[in-house]
Parts: C-alpha cells; structure tokens; sequence
C-alpha cells in the first residue's frame, strides 16, 4: 500500500475531525447511546478521547449502568490491545500516546467494541492513526467469535474512498451526529 496515499489521506481527515470538533454540538454521542441503549448487559468497549477525538464517555457512563464497559489498554507496539473495565469517575492513570487508562486493571472481553477514527467511508472502512492496534485486536476478537465493531466520528470524516490494505479491519457500522450508518459491503 502506498504510505504516501495515506498519509496524505490521514492529513486531510484530521482537518476535517478538528473542524468539526470545534463546531460540535453533542448531539453524536445521543446517537450513541440510542444505539447502545438496544444492547444493554452486553459488555461494551469505548475509549478515553485525545485531541480531537468525538466523545464517547455519556454513552458509556449509560451503558456501564446496565452492564461491563471497558476501555482499551495499549501492552506494546505491534501487540493487540486489551481492555480494562472502565466506570465513571473510576481512578484513571495516563497510558502510551496520552489516553487515561483505568489505575486498577481489571481484563474485560468486549463483544461491542467502539472505535475511535480518523476517516471512515460507507463501506465499513476506516482510517486510524497507523499503528494497527484496532486492526490486529478487532481481527483477533473475530477469531474467537462475533463482535460489533461501530465506528464513532463526526460526519465530516467521511470520505468517499480510503486507500486500504488487506490487514484492515471493517467497521459494521458508524455513528455520527446524523445518526446511524449501516455499511454497504
């Protein structure tokens, strides 16, 4: 895959996410919770937002009323992430490139997995930062059984295509702040 094609892609999208952060209006992470509300009990990932990252934590705090909600833990580069059980206002450490990670690490197994992106397209592509840490987790969790991986952006991430390598993982569906998409593959 030509790097040059997505880095370039990368810039564009992170443009794009910082434009809508800043005109945000919360109405996303309403979608959010809609979305999760049809899933209750069924443990959940998300993830604490950096930068300009869309914020998942009111759907999360909804849904760690009714069931384990996790967030994800980086071990090392190269490896898949693991998942530590998350509750609002829980004692939180700084992790690798800047997220909270909960202070006490208790593993939890999503089988809904909140995915935080750069740019995604209406084929259930998407576009991360580069290191393949949602890739090689979302591929290893599919390997054991079903998981439900939503992407979570504001619409302005859309892109029409997305220069994609074999090794990445489909998103099944997206939230935005217009709601829920449902991939065409």
């Amino acid at each position: 895959m030509n790097e040059a094609a997505k880095a370039a892609a990368r810039k564009a999208a992170f443009a794009r996410r910082k434009a809508a952060h800043q005109a945000q209006d919360g109405r996303a992470c309403g979608a959010l919770s809609e979305l999760l509300a049809g899933y209750r009990g069924v443990p959940v990932a998300g993830y604490m937002p950096i930068r300009s990252e869309i914020d998942p934590l009111p759907a999360m705090a909804e849904a760690a009323a009714h069931g384990i909600v996790g967030v994800p833990v980086i071990v090392a580069a190269g490896e898949p992430l693991v998942f530590a059980q998350w509750e609002p206002d829980m004692a939180m450490a700084e992790g690798p490139f800047g997220a909270q990670v909960p202070a006490l690490h208790v593993p939890m197994v999503p089988e809904i997995v909140i995915v935080p992106l750069v740019a995604f397209d209406r084929h259930g592509g998407r576009l991360g930062y580069g290191g393949g840490f949602y890739d090689r987790t979302l591929a290893g969790l599919r390997s054991r059984g079903a998981v439900l991986a939503v992407g979570f952006a504001y619409a302005a991430q859309e892109a029409e295509r997305l220069p994609l390598e074999a090794t990445d993982q489909p998103l099944d569906m997206v939230v935005t702040e217009r709601g829920v998409l449902e991939v065409a593959r």
